[in-house]
């Protein structure tokens, strides 16, 4: 602080007796938290106090037209992209009204702003309610984003947006109160009233949440004659956690004896059902009417089942609408299936499954029997007549990549005035492009360049193989869903990625024919790409004398494989330095890097000798990144080239997913025949290879497949395979291409034909092992 600045503090705050104040009247008005992100554009405040927070959300109530974002952990950017900036950042972690957990005799408060991590802390320090619920929060993410993410942030997430929140859902089955704050009013509704409000804005802060305290208000309520049932549900692809889940729930009863029978009567029902497929997590209180005061039956429960998959009707895009719908009721039967029928108390003070819980209001647990840690041992020995064959030897790289330290080139550091780029791709089958638009605001956030077709130095060339080329970009037209458009150049990957996300193409459907999406057009209009004759795989055996030979005959049965996505760990990446004398110097993560120089020298117009490609290792391939990556590399150079400064790229994983094609789906019908003993003597297939809008490596995948098949003796096998064009992204080689589907046929005719047999699939399988005379004959 200078010294001209100290002296008028000094003299501008003496009281009567000349003492120096402490903290200056005149300053206590002023907003003293911005710290500016951006002089043109950003700030970001961090109030101390709910009364300054107050003052930050002013500037929003008086309709400004500053866009405001409250932030805790921000973790919520991983699932939900932000697109946009915005102008002024409010940041929640410093107002220690937020940030405090309490306990009083009938409850528990937490901050909104508490982390997740500390909050199951504090729960696991309470009665076995708040245990449970600790033990179901515990799954949400991973421990890295729950020390990060907040309690408050997680449930907002769940009301504005609809995430399907594990934390919401066991909440809401406890009676979860909630405390808003909307300027200077504040007021406290229910979980239920809260989820179903409407979406909250930048001026509504969630404070804090209350947990009741079931164990207090149980033993102050029903003493010892009313126990009580809680029990949290979730099914997911992985069952430790960090995966979002199929469906759960979190379901809680009180149950007593009833006074006329052995039975138990069950009352006070708060039924929560995830919001997986639904708009957000809902309570059952059809369900709960139902149940109340009834004796549980089998019959009851029966009924309850019925009811609650007619409740919960998931929305129309939901993946597996039956399999989450079941799961629903399943948790529904698994919580009460214990308690229904011969639930007299046992010796051993437990009641069919459930502990009677001797001390008052204690509450009835599930009688989980826990699993035994198992272990394995194999011991190997080596033969050192044929040394060093079979002796384990340690992979050369394995000791860099497992330290973090290998370089992959992501990590190759940035050169001096370094661009980044994004791909803005179409988002329609077939569509004439009259032009592309960025938004103003895209403009001012770094945006050097757009790089199209008509920037293009050489050939229009993004990939090429022996099959034929590829556009690097869509000319006039685009022919698929994820084809590159153009190349947007900016200072900073984020606002190279928010500028192609905001960019505005315009197109243009009139007069032309519906894009073909299915292999059945295809053949309605006779969309194939042509298989030369050396890829075309040779016919065995006479169909037709086979199936004559057979006593059973599966006739035009069907099988759909789907596509599949690479996931590498490392998505398509590479940097492009521009070197003298016309040269160029790029570094892919690429499996083919002598596709891409030619690619390169042909899209620039320059001799492949001017073109140096560096591959040193690929994090990641499965095939994806064999043709796939030459694009990416190709617009790096070329914007490179064109701008005479580096470029590079690390496309985001959404992008990724939408235009690198994967693995060919195919449409199979076959026929079979086959003896009572399960040997076959006859084999036809068709099938439709759905190669996208490429041609890509896709004419070999039939020779290669058909030998995958061949593994079987089938005596006669017969095939009409046909790969399809069609208004999709080109699909490409993917980890055992050609073999993984061959195989899949196979087996799954092996299968069909056990099944209609009633044998062991292996007794058919061995059946059919080839001898050395089928090997000859296949």
């Amino acid at each position: 602080m200078c010294m001209s600045l100290f002296s008028a503090l000094v003299n501008a705050e003496k009281t009567p007796s000349n003492e120096i104040c402490i903290f200056p009247e005149f300053l206590k008005n002023e907003d003293g938290s911005a710290l500016l992100l951006d002089s043109r554009r950003y700030s970001w405040y961090s109030p101390v106090s709910i009364e300054e927070l107050q003052r930050s959300l002013s500037s929003v109530e008086n309709g400004n037209g500053s866009r405001v974002k409250v932030v805790v952990g921000n973790t919520g950017m991983s699932y939900y992209k932000e697109l946009e900036s915005f102008d002024k950042y409010i940041d929640l972690r410093c107002v220690p009204e937020l940030s405090m957990i309490r306990r009083d005799d009938i409850r528990m408060i937490i901050g909104a702003t508490v982390r997740i991590s500390k909050a199951i802390e504090a729960l696991r320090e309470g009665n076995i309610v708040w245990k449970k619920i600790a033990d179901h929060m515990e799954k949400v993410a991973s421990r890295f984003v729950r020390n990060s993410a907040s309690l408050g942030g997680n449930l907002v997430m769940a009301q504005r947006n609809h995430f399907p929140s594990d934390i919401a859902i066991v909440l809401l089955a406890v009676g979860l109160l909630v405390n808003l704050m909307n300027g200077l009013k504040s007021e406290e509704i229910t979980m239920e009233e809260f989820l179903r409000m409407p979406e909250l804005d930048s001026k509504s802060i969630l404070v804090s949440v209350k947990i009741p305290d079931w164990d207090r208000i149980m033993s102050i309520s029903s003493g010892t004659k009313m126990k009580l049932l809680f029990e949290t549900y979730r099914a997911t692809p992985r069952p430790l956690g960090n995966a979002l889940p199929y469906s759960n729930a979190t379901l809680m009863a009180k149950i007593s004896r009833c006074a006329s029978s052995d039975g138990m009567v069950v009352s006070d029902y708060r039924f929560a059902f995830g919001a997986y497929g639904t708009k957000h997590t809902i309570r059952a209180t059809k369900v709960e009417e139902f149940l109340t005061g009834k004796v549980l039956s089998v019959d009851v429960l029966y009924e309850a089942v019925k009811l609650l998959r007619s409740i919960v009707v998931l929305d129309d895009d939901t993946s597996y609408p039956a399999y989450r719908s079941s799961l629903a009721a399943g948790f529904l039967f698994e919580f009460f299936s214990h308690l229904v029928e011969g639930n007299a108390e046992s010796p051993n003070g437990y009641m069919n499954g459930y502990s009677t819980l001797m001390s008052p209001a204690r509450h009835l647990d599930h009688g989980k029997v826990s699993t035994l840690l198992t272990s394995g041992k194999q011991e190997v020995e080596l033969n050192k007549q044929y040394h060093p064959v079979d002796e384990p030897i340690a992979k050369s790289g394995a000791v860099i990549q497992a330290s973090g330290e290998a370089v992959y080139v992501d990590d190759i550091p940035s050169p001096t005035k370094c661009l980044h780029g994004a791909f803005i791709f179409s988002t329609k089958p077939l569509a004439r492009v009259k032009g592309i638009e960025l938004k103003p605001k895209s403009v001012a956030d770094g945006v050097n360049a757009v790089i199209s077709f008509k920037d293009i130095l050489g050939e229009n060339l993004g990939i090429k193989t022996g099959f034929g080329p590829e556009p690097l970009f869509a000319d006039d037209f685009t022919r698929c869903t994820g084809q590159y458009i153009a190349l947007v150049v900016a200072d900073t990957q984020k606002h190279a990625d928010m500028a192609a996300d905001l960019a505005v193409v315009d197109y243009d459907m009139e007069n032309l024919e519906p894009p073909i999406l299915s292999v059945e057009e295809v053949v309605r209009k006779s969309s194939f790409f042509e298989v030369p004759s050396f890829f075309q795989p040779k016919q065995v055996g006479d169909f037709s004398k086979g199936m004559a030979e057979a006593n059973h005959k599966i006739l035009s049965a069907e099988i759909k494989l789907g596509s599949q996505y690479y996931f590498y760990m490392e998505t398509q990446t590479a940097l492009a330095v521009p070197d003298e004398d016309s040269c160029i110097v790029v570094y892919s993560s690429i499996q083919a890097p002598e596709y891409a120089q030619s690619t390169i020298s042909r899209c620039l117009g320059i001799p492949e000798h001017n073109v140096r490609v560096i591959t040193r290792r690929v994090g990641g391939g499965f095939g994806g990144k064999a043709m796939e990556a030459i694009p990416v590399a190709t617009a790096c150079a070329l914007a490179a080239y064109n701008l005479r400064r580096p470029v590079r790229m690390y496309m985001n994983r959404k992008t990724d997913m939408k235009t690198t094609g994967g693995r060919h789906p195919m449409e199979v019908t076959y026929s079979v025949g086959f003896k009572e003993d399960g040997k076959m003597t006859a084999l036809h297939l068709d099938i439709l290879i759905n190669a996208g809008i490429g041609v890509d490596i896709s004419p070999i995948i039939p020779l290669f497949m058909v030998d995958a098949i061949k593994k079987y003796d089938w005596v006669a096998f017969s095939f009409d395979i046909k790969v399809c064009r069609t208004n999709h992204s080109s699909k490409s080689a993917m980890r055992g291409p050609r073999e993984v589907q061959g195989t899949f046929i196979s087996e799954a005719v092996i299968e069909h034909v056990a099944s209609v047999l009633s044998m062991d699939a292996d007794s058919v399988r061995s059946k059919n092992l080839h001898t050395l005379k089928s090997l000859d004959f296949f």
